[in-house]
């Protein structure tokens, strides 16, 4: 669906991003970080046909970003940081104008409302005021706006931007339900959202991609990772069981339940199950580090060394 090859971007003598490049297959949910000013923001200002790259190429659904952008245009939906949103206008007004905009024949322009906002959970704010809207049903509409016309691929910046935790919840379970329908590309710095809806991460740093892949790959470069469980029996027939999988530490033990971190890759999770079970000791759960993208991200931003240049808006 999505093809960058050494994508390049400066503003006078400073590149805000340099040789970036990177694939996303059709029906792909990914995650894009990055520090402030790293240069996120900028990539996905020329994916979605904002800004011209300084050299590099782009293709999007087999249509050249630099020849063709109205092409492009046509199958992106682009939810920016800041919503582009009119406040004079109620919910569906606003949503029948996106769509008239982008093309939409009218005799469609309502069901693709409609369908737009069944997607978001705005069919009950169809006909109220966005100025009235609070700051989460202002970003359902930003995202809205973004499907109402039913686009291969779908930019997605910061779309947890200022969220409450029951808000940023409803915006994952969105995003989720939006995979395989969509191809799409989240900006975002809650980095457990990211790991809870994406299928790979493009990680960014100082304007260029220092790496990409899912956090089970990422993790094995960087020879990190943990598994976390909990079981039911003698503690010290645990620690011993795990002895031989990686370092153990006790995070918690109440009840007779005991919670335990084992430093050691998530695929080694079978491993840690038969040696537990086999200790006879009784397997309550068993799971990936919920830590391990956040020390993937710091660690991969830390070895690129130097700090991030400041990214200049458009």
């Amino acid at each position: 669906m999505i093809q960058v090859e050494g994508l390049t971007k400066y503003y006078g003598e400073h590149a805000a991003i340099r040789d970036v490049a990177f694939t996303i297959g059709k029906g792909e949910v990914i995650g894009f970080l990055g520090l402030n000013g790293a240069g996120k923001s900028t990539t996905l200002k020329i994916l979605g046909c904002v800004l011209l790259p300084t050299s590099g190429r782009v293709v999007i659904d087999g249509y050249d970003a630099v020849r063709d952008p109205h092409e492009v245009r046509k199958r992106i939906g682009f939810l920016p940081d800041t919503p582009p949103l009119y406040d004079e206008m109620t919910v569906g007004e606003y949503l029948a104008f996106v769509a008239q905009l982008r093309g939409v024949a009218p005799s469609e322009a309502r069901s693709r409302v409609t369908e737009a906002e069944e997607k978001t959970g705005l069919r009950e704010v169809d006909t109220a005021l966005i100025s009235t809207l609070s700051h989460g049903y202002r970003q359902r509409v930003g995202v809205a706006q973004a499907l109402v016309h039913r686009p291969a691929f779908l930019i997605l910046d910061e779309p947890t931007s200022g969220l409450d935790p029951a808000q940023i919840r409803g915006m994952r379970e969105l995003i989720r339900g939006l995979k395989g329908m969509h191809t799409v590309l989240v900006s975002s710095h809650i980095l457990p959202e990211i790991s809870e809806t994406c299928d790979r991460l493009l990680i960014i740093h100082g304007g260029q991609l220092v790496e990409q892949g899912t956090e089970e790959e990422l993790a094995r470069k960087l020879g990190g990772g943990s598994i976390e469980v909990e079981v039911r029996g003698d503690r010290a027939k645990a620690l011993e069981a795990l002895a031989g999988v990686g370092p153990v530490s006790v995070a918690r033990e109440e009840g007779g339940v005991l919670a335990l971190r084992v430093e050691a890759s998530p695929e080694l999770r079978p491993r840690v199950a038969q040696a537990l079970v086999g200790a006879g000791l009784e397997l309550l759960r068993l799971d990936r580090g919920t830590e391990r993208l956040e020390s993937i991200f710091l660690r991969l931003t830390q070895q690129s060394g130097g700090a991030a240049p400041r990214e200049v808006a458009s």
